[in-house]
């Protein structure tokens, strides 16, 4: 991993650069534009941070599964492996495809994360983030941080889309979790819970409120395959499938109609048709 911080896995070999060096950046209205055309049908390039863990994998195996390009940005990218919940009896082999490619660095440092952006053959066009970890490993304010540093990325070349993993129980939700999740919101996980909602902040208000977010709010999490029974909830939330919630994050930021955009809707697992 020395040198370019980013590798295509698989044995893939670089296509022909084609563009010019000065259009490396992608100005941000010929980027908005190219977003558009690409949720028409065409395949995304969509970023993934947080990869390694349960709902970022989902994510990655999926938009693969897809036909999307992907580029993810890990710590330790011997950790990415095929998800349980949509992979099947390939769950916890190492992932690898020529559609992606793997950056090791931190998202909390800003260069690493200009990294992911700026050495990318085709322009990423919509960016998911599912952070998590235990504090004492990746430090208080990682998930605000982090994703500071995304939206400052997304924002100098023009992607719009954007879909963020928070929780039930963060913002304005705190009443639809259950009474024993609240017990654990007040204690043990408050400075988690903390960070969550300064990071929900950045899009309410902050520097991301022009965006084109969804901040996502699932119940509790499971391993389960996905279901395609996903339902926006008002009311206590269920458990759900890091694999449905990871479906739904995927259709956020590639989904032209997506109904979403600019909410923070709750999520739980519907009953099966």
């Amino acid at each position: 991993w020395s040198g370019r911080r980013c590798r295509r896995l698989a044995g893939h070999k670089r296509e022909p650069e084609l563009r010019h060096p000065s259009a490396m950046h992608w100005a941000p209205p010929l980027m908005h534009a190219l977003s558009a055309i690409v949720m028409k049908g065409s395949p995304a390039h969509v970023a993934v941070f947080g990869a390694t863990g349960g709902c970022g994998a989902e994510v990655t195996y999926q938009a693969l599964e897809r036909g999307h390009r992907v580029s993810v940005l890990c710590r330790d990218p011997s950790k990415l492996c095929v998800p349980p919940g949509s992979g099947g009896a390939a769950a916890g082999s190492p992932l690898s495809s020529p559609m992606l490619r793997v950056c090791k660095g931190d998202v909390t440092k800003a260069a690493d994360v200009e990294a992911l952006f700026e050495e990318a053959e085709e322009p990423v066009t919509g960016c998911v983030i599912a952070l998590g970890g235990r504090t004492s490993d990746v430090g208080e304010t990682m998930l605000t941080d982090g994703t500071s540093n995304v939206i400052r990325s997304m924002k100098a070349r023009g992607v719009r889309r954007i879909s963020v993993v928070t929780s039930i129980g963060a913002g304005d939700s705190q009443n639809q979790a259950p009474f024993f999740f609240k017990l654990l919101m007040w204690t043990v996980l408050k400075g988690v819970f903390q960070d969550k909602n300064n990071q929900e902040a950045l899009f309410f208000g902050g520097e991301g409120s022009d965006l084109e977010y969804t901040v996502v709010r699932p119940g509790g999490l499971t391993l389960g395959p996905p279901t395609g029974t996903t339902q926006v909830i008002s009311g206590e939330a269920g458990s759900i499938s890091r694999a449905d919630v990871a479906a739904f994050c995927l259709d956020a930021v590639t989904d032209p109609d997506w109904k979403y955009v600019r909410k923070a809707p709750c999520i739980s697992a519907g009953a099966a048709s």
